[in-house]
């Protein structure tokens, strides 16, 4: 079976124009270094799934969440649809692994990388968009998007509620320990822990310390939650 054919599976959706989904995979990376004519790689596709994404999830959270304002509908959108909870969505799919990248962004870490992830999630979106319509970009957005939202949520500002809900029940501080740092200086990865005095409740790891520290308080929130 084919790489292509095997995502399709995974997604649940088979493309009757494959190339489309090729487009999606392609790195601007790959297509460079591949000398692929102009508009080959997946930004105009990136383009195009960002607003299906945002037209999906307005619809449904304004019909699922029907006593929210504009202002915490926007809010709650901006959660779901914001980088880091999309490259989170890709891990069920395991899109990291279908990427074509060009050998730099392969060598630093890209198939991990959460710009690299949530650009190509959305543009598969596109791909999808275009290659069987609205209804059927749809159906993929509300089953690996807009699912688990009350978890999902927390993602946006997960290291703002961790700090309160650790000041509210535990007597000892939050803290955030840098556990590994890896790669060349313009594609660094961090990995951190989030721990409660010796504690571990949670462990991240992103191109940021900022982005692994709010992985990893989104474990830790996830792992306290039924102790609360």
């Amino acid at each position: 079976m084919s790489k292509l054919s095997e995502l399709q599976d995974r997604i649940g959706y088979r493309f009757r124009q494959e190339g489309l989904l090729r487009q999606a995979l392609t790195h601007s990376s790959y297509a460079n270094e591949k000398h692929m004519k102009k508009y080959s790689d997946n930004e105009k596709l990136e383009f195009l799934g960002d607003a299906v994404l945002e037209v999906t999830s307005s619809e449904f959270l304004y019909h699922n969440y029907p006593k929210l304002s504009e202002g915490d509908l926007t809010k709650l959108r901006a959660s779901l649809v914001c980088e880091p909870t999309l490259a989170l969505c890709t891990e069920e799919i395991g899109l990291g692994e279908y990427l074509f990248l060009g050998k730099g962004e392969e060598q630093t870490g890209g198939r991990k990388r959460n710009s690299i992830l949530s650009d190509a999630l959305e543009a598969v979106i596109g791909a999808i968009y275009l290659d069987g319509g609205f209804e059927a970009a749809g159906v993929f957005v509300r089953r690996f998007i807009l699912t688990d939202i009350e978890h999902k949520k927390l993602f946006y500002d997960s290291k703002t509620i961790l700090q309160e809900v650790v000041q509210g029940n535990f007597e000892e501080p939050l803290i955030y320990v840098l556990t590994g740092e890896s790669g060349p200086d313009h594609a660094k990865h961090f990995s951190v822990e989030a721990r409660i005095g010796e504690r571990v409740i949670g462990a991240g790891s992103g191109p940021t310390k900022k982005a692994a520290e709010q992985e990893a308080a989104y474990r830790g929130l996830l792992l306290l939650k039924p102790e609360l």
